[in-house]
């Protein structure tokens, strides 16, 4: 999955320098390369790596919640009053 990601990211980038080397006279074909490098880098190479690296990762630790931001500050987490007794 790696070397896969890497080719399609060579692969769009080559795309789009091609797209900028090319004559002043086909400028709808160079505007074509362009956007396929452009398309195939954010619309496939990107997701395909956050799917790579985001798996066995829990979503809740990157949120910023409440619990989070006191844990970053070094307080302790907030308990509310139905938390301080135990259940009967």
């Amino acid at each position: 999955m790696k070397y896969i990601i890497i080719a399609i990211v060579l692969v769009s980038i080559g795309l789009i320098i091609y797209g900028f080397n090319l004559d002043t006279g086909e400028e709808a074909l160079s505007h074509r390369y362009i956007g396929s490098g452009t398309l195939l880098l954010f619309l496939i190479a990107m997701p395909l790596f956050l799917i790579k690296e985001s798996k066995g990762k829990k979503f809740n630790d990157y949120m910023l919640t409440d619990e989070n931001v006191r844990k970053m500050q070094g307080k302790e987490p907030r308990k509310t009053d139905n938390q301080d007794n135990p259940i009967k």
